[in-house]
């Protein structure tokens, strides 16, 4: 059964008020993850087996969340994420808007890119495959 994007919402929602303990009302489209909702990087693996559970769906390592392009001296020079490093990350996740983040790449700024419109974006790209 396909979901609608206001569904695939509302149950992302559901999951990140369960796993952050936050209110209801602070989960919005633009709301990151770490500086808004106060993830810290072990909620992440949380919050894929969660999503997993809530859409009956297999999220492959570092498909939503990649974090081995920030270790790659190959992507990254003088902490900000080289042209290529940038090309890679934006190819692993279409689903996040970059608009902000490629005018300073600066791998410390990441994650901005790792908000809820990205998590129901990425879902919502998912399930329609």
């Amino acid at each position: 059964m396909e979901m609608s994007r206001d569904e695939v919402y509302s149950k992302v929602k559901d999951v990140l008020v369960d796993a952050l303990g936050v209110d209801d009302d602070e989960v919005t489209e633009t709301a990151t993850l770490q500086g808004d909702l106060g993830a810290e990087s072990i909620d992440f693996l949380d919050i894929v087996f969660r999503l997993e559970k809530t859409f009956s769906i297999k999220i492959p390592r570092g498909e939503l969340f990649p974090e081995s392009i920030v270790s790659n001296p190959e992507y990254v020079e003088g902490g900000k994420l080289t042209a290529k490093g940038l090309s890679t990350l934006k190819a692993a996740m279409p689903h996040a808007d970059f608009t902000d983040f490629e005018k300073d790449p600066d791998i410390t700024r990441m994650p901005v890119l790792f908000t809820v419109k990205t998590i129901v974006n990425y879902l919502t790209t998912k399930m329609a495959a």
